[in-house]
């Protein structure tokens, strides 16, 4: 799923722009947290172009959040990396955002054997109906849910399906949470598909379960992504860039051509 606005065509699913043959790929934050990578732009439109802001409704608790648990998080990220790496390859594979992976941290610290009282296990807090539905066998002594690997694969499908139903990755972490009927119920009855509007209609551990995703993805991004925006904030947010770096290739061109006037 692609948008075109201005010069430049964006994936809207995972937030990157799509290939530009004179251009590189995006890049991280260096070691003193300084930010070299925004969603949706490029290396060398980085110093001047839009952030994204972290919306008024979940600032107060991703501020708290992260405060209250930095300490935790911190300690966690070492023995994160090889499992987050396991995730990075499917989600790669699916075209997904990579920050996918913070939901798994979420929804079980990525330990394997936390069983919710619904009966949801492993790393992805898989129930049992939906596991066998994206192909992990259950039964006996073996339980695919229990594998990092495959139990991303499945997460991945049920993701995958969820934003094809919804185009918002806010709602699609809501009903990863409380089921596709729980969003619907709050979509009908608030009357809008914007998750800032309906949340009051959700489960309370749900809208907290929304924040705390958000609130991870910006302890270990530092930033937000496409997928701590609603669809309306994406779409704005793409042609902020598309505006942005029109204007810096105008700005190019009309350099170009000072130089050639002056020689």
């Amino acid at each position: 799923m692609a948008v075109s606005s201005g010069s430049r065509s964006v994936n809207k699913k995972t937030g990157k722009p799509l290939a530009v043959e004179h251009r590189t790929g995006m890049h991280h934050f260096d070691s003193s947290g300084l930010c070299t990578c925004i969603p949706f732009t490029l290396k060398e439109e980085l110093a001047h172009a839009p952030r994204i802001q972290l919306n008024k409704n979940a600032a107060p608790f991703v501020k708290g959040y992260i405060k209250k648990n930095g300490f935790f998080l911190g300690k966690t990220k070492n023995r994160n990396t090889p499992y987050f790496a396991i995730m990075d390859s499917v989600f790669e594979q699916c075209e997904l955002p990579l920050e996918l992976k913070y939901l798994s941290f979420v929804e079980s610290g990525l330990k394997l054997n936390p069983v919710s009282r619904s009966g949801a296990i492993g790393p992805w807090a898989l129930m049992p109906k939906a596991a066998k539905q994206y192909g992990l066998k259950i039964g006996g002594k073996k339980d695919e849910r229990l594998n990092y690997y495959k139990s991303t694969e499945a997460a991945a499908g049920l993701l995958s399906d969820l934003f094809d139903k919804y185009g918002d990755w806010l709602l699609v972490i809501a009903a990863y949470n409380c089921g596709p009927g729980g969003v619907q119920k709050a979509i009908k009855k608030s009357g809008s598909r914007n998750y800032w509007v309906l949340q009051n209609f959700l489960p309370e551990e749900t809208r907290k379960h929304v924040k705390k995703f958000i609130a991870v993805h910006y302890y270990f991004e530092g930033h937000g992504g496409v997928t701590t925006l609603t669809k309306a904030e994406t779409e704005t947010h793409i042609k902020a860039v598309a505006a942005f770096v029109k204007k810096q290739q105008e700005m190019e061109k009309t350099d170009s051509l000072s130089v050639v006037v002056v020689k």
